[in-house]
């Protein structure tokens, strides 16, 4: 598993978490130990997606708010495989 791969399984699994802790507090929305859950998810995925960002460029349209057409900068995920 290559090391991009290996930041966006870590991105993944804490996105993963966050949403997750989200729909329970939409049924919950008092229970502060999910809450602080929530939280330290947030904290360890701050880092993982600057670090991914910087080695390997936005993650997705939105984290391009100051240059549009970033994300479509070379190479395209597909032409750095193999």
């Amino acid at each position: 598993m290559t090391e991009r791969d290996m930041l966006l399984k870590k991105i993944g699994t804490c996105k993963f978490a966050v949403v997750d802790i989200d729909l329970f507090l939409d049924t919950h929305p008092g229970d502060s130990e999910m809450l602080k859950k929530r939280e330290e998810y947030l904290r360890q995925l701050a880092p993982l997606v600057r670090e991914f960002e910087e080695k390997f460029g936005p993650l997705t349209r939105d984290e391009t708010a100051n240059n549009t057409w970033a994300w479509v900068k070379d190479p395209w995920p597909w032409d750095t495989e193999g």
